[in-house]
């Protein structure tokens, strides 16, 4: 008889989790989001465990700073319960996110911990959430494109596998209507998604009404609502980095969507100013310039598989050159406009193609696609340049070919840009619509 084969998986994992020496310290001071503490000799993004009570309750927090010999340390929770000389001990490791194939269809907090009511997470490792971008001679080039199944995208911004993407907006324009559309159908193996600093409301929207059943199948969540503390809302961003490189490192095409990049920002920014860092830009301090490309440039190609990014950005005052706006800019490989004005027309998805850009869409597209991309958005700057003019019937039918060329053409230029979220476009039909459009005048001509 066969012995039965026992998993000691999850017991190395325990074992290498515990910390056989306990080094201990007291709270001396606790200012803001900052709890001091005495005692300890502890490194940069160390765990510590702070007790909060007399029944051998503990809260963890991460050392972020150093002030007159003092440790400086953010919890990963509330504070309540902390009182001066509450025993600190370092837990001797760095913070670690979980990973493996069983997280699909799973939702995690910041912390990496399961908030679905399925049951604790099995088949996983914890790794270390401070892990290095892939080194640029080792990235494989973008020459693949990435089907969202969103028209406007695929046809007019077409992206690659393992491109980064910003999707840049004010609140209430279609951010996660437009995220939950790309997840549910892009053609990627597994997509990771971070919402960052939402409210709680909009977390199980986006689940049920966004995402849907089909999507969250093949997805993991992790999410981190704007109540949380500072800490855990960045760390909730690293956790659906580490998970989304351990699915790419298996040679996956990895979907990571991340809403929102701002809030992200923001919550550096309170931890910043709180251990005492001079603000820079428009109170945003320098840590945060410093830790966005760290973030951001983790994703990408590797050797073997992708993972492409689609990054929101929360446009404060609908100002598109604010600090965060132009930072995060210049770091991806594009970027997807969504329009007030647009939503207001009752236009969506609220995309504005003129003012968005596609980096390595001239790589990876076709002579014929792009002409026909050109062709189309030459015709709708045209039509934008005039539509005053039109609306108010002071232009003359036959005053500009141009001009004339483009009111031909806008009526099946609009129906294209235009999508229910509902509805999903093969890439092929996509080309082939616009081949239709670049038809029109030929066709009213004749």
């Amino acid at each position: 008889m066969d012995k039965p084969v026992i998993d000691l998986a999850r017991y190395r994992n325990a074992i290498t989790r515990l910390n056989p020496l306990s080094i201990s310290g007291r709270v001396v001071q606790v200012v803001g989001l900052t709890v001091e503490t005495m005692g300890l000799n502890c490194q940069i993004g160390e765990i510590c465990e702070i007790q909060t009570g007399d029944h051998g309750a503990t809260l963890n927090a991460e050392v972020t700073g150093f002030r007159n010999n003092h440790m400086l340390l953010m919890p990963l929770g509330s504070m309540e319960g902390i009182q001066p000389d509450s025993t600190v001990r370092s837990v001797a490791r760095a913070f670690k996110a979980p990973v493996g194939m069983s997280l699909t269809g799973r939702v995690l907090n910041g912390l990496g911990e399961p908030i679905d009511n399925k049951g604790p997470l099995e088949n996983v490792e914890w790794v270390s959430t401070n892990q290095t971008p892939p080194h640029p001679l080792q990235r494989t080039a973008i020459d693949e494109p990435l089907v969202t199944g969103v028209r406007v995208i695929d046809g007019m911004l077409t992206c690659g596998k393992g491109q980064r993407m910003g999707i840049f907006a004010g609140s209430g324009v279609g951010k996660s209507t437009l995220l939950g559309s790309i997840a549910r159908n892009s053609h990627s193996d597994i997509a990771v998604i971070a919402l960052i600093g939402e409210r709680g409301r909009e977390v199980r929207e986006f689940l049920e009404r966004d995402l849907g059943p089909e999507g969250l199948a093949r997805s993991v969540i992790i999410v981190s609502t704007s109540d949380q503390p500072a800490l855990v809302r960045m760390k909730a961003a690293v956790v659906a980095m580490t998970i989304a490189e351990f699915f790419r490192d298996r040679g996956m095409d990895v979907m990571f969507m991340m809403d929102s990049v701002t809030r992200y920002a923001m919550a550096q920014r309170e931890i910043g100013l709180s251990i005492g860092e001079p603000p820079a830009s428009k109170g945003y301090t320098p840590s945060v310039f410093a830790m966005l490309p760290r973030l951001l440039e983790r994703a990408g190609r590797g050797e073997l598989g992708s993972i492409t990014g689609f990054f929101t950005v929360l446009v404060e005052g609908d100002d598109f050159n604010e600090p965060i706006c132009d930072a995060v800019r210049g770091i991806l490989d594009g970027h997807i406009i969504l329009s007030r004005a647009l939503a207001a027309r009752n236009h969506y998805p609220a995309i504005d193609v003129l003012n968005s850009v596609s980096r390595v869409m001239p790589a990876i597209s076709t002579r014929e696609h792009l002409q026909l991309a050109s062709f189309a958005r030459k015709n709708l700057a045209v039509f934008e340049k005039v539509r005053d003019l039109v609306n108010i019937g002071a232009y003359v039918k036959g005053s500009d070919p141009e001009v004339d060329t483009a009111l031909l053409v806008q009526p099946v230029l609009t129906a294209f840009l235009q999508q229910d979220r509902s509805d999903v476009t093969e890439f092929e039909k996509t080309v082939q619509y616009l081949s239709e459009i670049s038809k029109v005048t030929s066709i009213q001509l004749v």
